[in-house]
């Protein structure tokens, strides 16, 4: 009796592990931020001409989609995956550290490229045994919540029509060998905020709470989470905060202007305009404290990430194939977001976390200097993503 494609995974994982390791620390080393990732889109390129792809039209400057065909008739299924970096410096002390200074792999997306293009490694080699038709993008800029749209925006599904669109996020809250997803809203709708403030600034030796943006923007930022009190979603908090201070350019002038920009995490529409009417709210209230103007500006912003259940419940069966039913748990909703949200809002599919903590507890966390990612979760990313598509593109 022939051996399936599911009894053969294991020892294929096997067969391109070495080498998916070593594309994910190349890419580690290399990072590049949001829109730049040109090198990275050279690597990506490269390698899936050498394993016979076909390179598809992709609409932004970098960035890569593909396809390749298998010999019988089937679902269409597209694989995407993240491939920017963080204006972070790298602490974590690995051998194959970023060697560009301020740009680091902070959340697992040298990770994520490397599985991709250990899945069309896989693909490749059955091509010959394989139904339906595999596209794989490898979308720039998730970081700043615009290569989803951008790609979108420019016709990729358009020029690439699909079935199903699956994905995967490594993460060091879980060890390797585990993978978690749920039915519906899995990630937040992230929402990126400028506020800008407005006073009449004067001499440091003779400042005053009037009209001192300093102590504006200083009030503000430790209040932020006061807009989203009490907003839940199945359990999870929402949440806002800030991540960007920027006011004054000498130690003895109260200037005119400060900056703080933040992100706000909500999980349905409602929440949503509840907490931006809080916010307004409160930046009147920071207005009339300190004389001062706060403008409220909402920046570029992703919807929550929506598994369909239907996907979702073919995924779970597929991981559970690979890493056994124990191993794959159903997660809480999570107030990280992901622009993968835009491919999910218009083809069905499903998105999923797949563990990669170190053994010793050090990973550290996500965006962090320490941020650390066990190569193990490049296997097991690989093959349950490789094992959902498989199965998604049969008749």
């Amino acid at each position: 009796m022939a051996r399936s494609f599911d009894d053969d995974l294991p020892s294929l994982l096997d067969e391109t592990s070495a080498t998916t390791v070593e594309l994910r620390h190349d890419l580690h080393a290399q990072p590049e931020l949001s829109f730049q990732e040109h090198r990275t889109t050279n690597v990506i390129t490269r390698r899936l001409l050498d394993l016979g792809f076909e390179l598809r039209p992709c609409p932004t400057t970098s960035g890569a989609v593909a396809r390749l065909v298998g010999a019988k008739p089937g679902k269409r299924v597209m694989v995407r995956a993240d491939i920017d970096a963080l204006p972070v410096q790298e602490e974590s002390g690995v051998a194959f550290s970023s060697q560009n200074a301020g740009v680091m792999h902070a959340c697992g997306h040298d990770v994520h490229t490397a599985s991709l293009l250990g899945l069309a490694e896989v693909l490749a080699g059955r091509q010959a045994e394989l139904a339906g038709e595999f596209t794989l993008l490898f979308q720039p800029a998730e970081e700043v919540i615009g290569g989803a749209k951008a790609m979108i925006d420019g016709g990729v599904l358009e020029e690439n029509p699909v079935d199903f669109v699956i994905g995967a996020h490594v993460t060091s809250l879980a060890p390797v060998g585990l993978v978690a997803t749920r039915a519906g809203v899995l990630m937040s709708d992230g929402q990126t905020l400028s506020v800008h403030i407005t006073g009449r600034g004067g001499h440091g030796a003779m400042a005053t709470i009037e009209g001192n943006v300093v102590l504006a923007v200083s009030h503000l930022a430790p209040r932020l989470g006061e807009v989203v009190d009490g907003l839940v979603y199945e359990g999870t908090n929402c949440a806002c905060s800030a991540g960007v201070l920027m006011a004054g350019t000498a130690n003895n002038v109260v200037p005119r202007h400060a900056l703080l920009r933040g992100t706000l995490r909500t999980f349905t529409p409602d929440q949503k305009v509840e907490a931006v009417h809080r916010l307004r709210a409160l930046l009147a209230e920071v207005d009339d404290t300190f004389t001062v103007n706060c403008a409220l500006q909402l920046d570029e912003g992703t919807p929550a990430v929506v598994n369909d259940p239907v996907v979702a419940e073919r995924v779970v069966a597929s991981a559970q194939k690979v890493v056994g039913a124990t191993n794959v748990l159903e997660f809480p909703p999570v107030t990280p977001s992901d622009d993968v949200s835009e491919f999910l809002r218009r083809v069905p599919g499903c998105y999923l976390f797949v563990g990669g903590a170190l053994a010793d507890g050090s990973s550290g966390a996500h965006h962090s200097p320490e941020f650390t990612i066990d190569d193990g979760a490049c296997r097991v990313q690989t093959g349950v993503l490789v094992q959902s598509a498989v199965d998604l593109a049969k008749p």
